[in-house]
């Protein structure tokens, strides 16, 4: 490693050069890469709602669908804008209730039943039904012109439609995340270090394997928004307190060197030696959410893990090159550092060591409680504001209409239309359905099957199937919707073993079994890898455990606080957050206890080795701890999507609960547990 660091130091302009040269590639492949703005398009296409959909796209052309409510429109209007809307491209089938009317048949001569399905209080419902599935380009562009073509009294809801005021959101909202976390940063660096120039160029630094990490995303193809959104402050969290090692380190070397240079190259090699366990756990901490049946995991791992490679990398070789290249500045911009050594915080940590552990025990308990009790929400349009206009159209068709959700239900087509009506009949009886419908009910709505267009006649009959449209007054993603799924799925399956009953409700339900599945699994995988890692770089038994103990008991007090606030979370969250959480701050708790370690080997006692480890630490940790929480608090108070301000906010949270877990929990129990650790770990038996 020696050679290496010479290397770096000797051809550091060509580093640089090479390095500003990247970032055109990446610039690009950032530019290019594809945003998604569906998280139910990461469900296993094994799910058989996921099948569902897929029929209803190849069998029906129907790939996904948005219903305009109309507002005191007549029906010669209607007529005229249909006929618009037809000639948008990838709009399959338009219809609404003035194509059976027509512009002379009253409304009012329609069944009741027809009419409070379509028609109320001067407001109508226009069906659009579009080839390409509902978070497609071709999709997203032909909602877009439906609303560049209507006015005021229209109002477009469904999935596309929050898809693209998601994505306008996120798009307005990315570049001010990244302004406010380094702003943060940048206060709290000034604060911790020596030179007011450096903080600059460790967030330059970070930030070349920002652009780095973001535009080798090409090569994934894509990756979600939420990903997107958080991908630079984590990146910038987690990856700060490598620079500052690195800087440390350089700073003390300095002091005994012959050169500057030979003094980097020493700093590179102690750098690269120290953070590479830390960087480890970090990198499978993320990689471990590569375990979840929601693949949006995997999404959020690779794209975290090869961020954390790349920010270890450029810590190794650009940085060094630029602190060189800015020696001198370094030096003109030097002042006494702020922070202050917290001798007195050390010493009460180790003089209270049993009193710490006593509250420990008495938080443990209620922080669990409150870890598995607090509540989550999977509907994804309750993380936005409610001024945008998709959930001010979706929230209209569940007050007016009392269409909160849609199902399509797809059976045999040669099912007998007397079965196929038996069917419908007891649909409507369970409870919370407000209609269904489908090819073999029209005609008993008082409107004969001859009289009706084409285009309607199409959506309820394909080649192999019949759909039926069921219309629910219970929200997505809610109890009730789900056990009227259940309810549903018994008694069409009665009629049709391969029945398929599709639509954003029963994709809902699939998102909340398999999120449910994944938020156990995620954090057995994530703490299994880690704990394996552990034993590796500490050479313990014990240890390891003592670690992961600590950050764990961080964690539950972080995901259990929102329960006695009564904050409700979003489920991306509370799956996510316990194993960033680990991956992130574990690196805190192995810098104390690696102090501890070297210490306890130079033949000190135990209190005497945890405190100097605490001395040589405490700084550090609440450096790293600060710039994570100024990485992220920010986002947290400034996003207005719930579920990226959630997740920034809990690991703002995390950061501040793990940095103070670490710095008192951790110390007392290296001394309580001394003789058991020095008998579990190798250099400390004969002690």
């Amino acid at each position: 490693m020696n050679i290496l660091g010479k290397t770096i130091c000797k051809y550091r302009k060509i580093i640089l050069i090479i390095a500003i040269v990247l970032l055109i590639p990446s610039i690009i492949g950032m530019k290019t890469t594809k945003i998604n703005y569906d998280i139910l398009v990461y469900l296993p296409e094994t799910v058989e709602t996921v099948k569902g959909e897929k029929i209803l796209s190849e069998d029906f052309n129907m790939g996904g669908f948005s219903v305009v409510i109309l507002d005191n429109m007549k029906n010669k209007e209607i007529l005229k804008l249909e006929d618009k809307i037809r000639k948008i491209d990838n709009v399959e089938k338009v219809f609404s209730i003035a194509d059976i009317t027509g512009t002379e048949f009253p409304k009012e001569m329609l069944p009741d039943k027809v009419k409070d399905m379509l028609y109320d209080d001067n407001k109508t419902l226009m069906l659009v039904t579009f080839k390409e599935q509902i978070s497609s380009d071709e999709t997203v562009n032909s909602v877009e012109q439906i609303r560049k073509i209507t006015d005021m009294r229209c109002k477009i809801s469904g999935m596309t439609a929050t898809l693209i005021d998601t994505r306008d959101l996120s798009d307005s909202e990315v570049i001010i995340y990244v302004v406010i976390a380094v702003i943060l940063c940048l206060i709290i660096l000034q604060l911790a270090l020596d030179s007011y120039f450096v903080p600059i160029l460790l967030l330059l630094n970070i930030g070349f394997a920002i652009l780095y990490n973001m535009g080798t995303n090409i090569f994934l193809g894509e990756i979600s928004y939420i990903t997107k959104s958080i991908s630079a402050v984590l990146q910038l969290g987690v990856t700060m307190d490598f620079a500052i090692f690195l800087y440390h380190s350089y700073v003390h070397e300095k002091k005994n060197s012959s050169s500057k240079e030979d003094a980097m190259a020493i700093a590179i090699k102690k750098t690269f030696s120290s953070v590479l366990g830390s960087s480890l756990t970090t990198i499978a901490g993320f990689l471990a959410l590569c375990s979840m049946n929601l693949t949006l995991g995997k999404d959020i791992g690779i794209v975290m893990a090869k961020g954390v490679l790349l920010g270890v990398i450029s810590v190794v070789t650009i940085l060094p090159a630029m602190i060189l290249e800015c020696d001198k500045i370094i030096e003109k911009t030097k002042h006494k550092e702020i922070l202050p050594k917290f001798t007195k915080l050390r010493d009460f940590i180790v003089n209270k060591y049993i009193a710490i552990a006593v509250l420990f025990v008495v938080l443990l308990p209620i922080a669990f409680y409150g870890y598995k009790n607090t509540k989550i929400y999977y509907k994804l349009d309750k993380s936005l504001p409610e001024t945008l206009s998709s959930v001010e159209a979706n929230n209209l068709l569940k007050n007016e209409f009392n269409m909160a959700s849609m199902e399509m239900l797809l059976i045999d087509k040669n099912i007998p239309e007397y079965k196929a009506n038996e069917l419908i009949n007891k649909i409507e009886n369970i409870d919370g359905i407000e209609w269904a419908i489908g090819y073999s009910k029209l005609g008993s709505q008082g409107i004969p099957k001859e009289a009706l267009p084409k285009d309607i006649i199409d959506v309820f009959q394909s080649e192999k199937y019949q759909m039926i449209l069921i219309n629910s007054k219970y929200e997505i993603a809610t109890n009730e919707l789900n056990e009227q799924v259940k309810k549903l799925n018994t008694i069409i399956k009665e009629y049709d073993g391969n029945a398929i009953l599709a639509g954003e409700g029963p994709l809902m339900k699939d998102l909340v079994e398999i999120s449910d599945h994944d938020f156990n699994s995620v954090n057995v995988t994530s703490i299994a890898v880690i704990f394996i890692i552990m034993i590796i770089v500490l050479k313990s038994g014990l240890l390891p455990v003592i670690l992961i103990s600590v950050i764990e008991f961080a964690i539950f007090i972080n995901m259990g606080i929102p329960y006695y606030t009564n904050e409700t979370l979003p489920f991306v969250a509370s799956i996510v957050i316990g194993t960033i959480q680990l991956g992130a701050t574990i690196d805190y708790a192995i810098l104390i206890t690696n102090k501890y370690i070297e210490n306890r080997k130079e033949g000190k006692k135990a209190k005497e080795a945890v405190k100097e480890a605490l001395s040589t630490s405490i700084s550090s940790i609440i450096v790293s701890g600060l710039c994570f929480f100024g990485a992220t608090f920010g986002v947290g108070v400034y996003s207005k999507i719930e579920m990226i301000g959630s997740l920034c906010a809990l690991m703002s949270r995390g950061a501040i609960v793990s940095m103070i877990t670490v710095i008192c929990v951790l110390p007392a129990f290296l001394i309580i547990f001394d003789k058991f650790i020095c008998k579990t770990t190798k250099g400390l038996r004969n002690i």
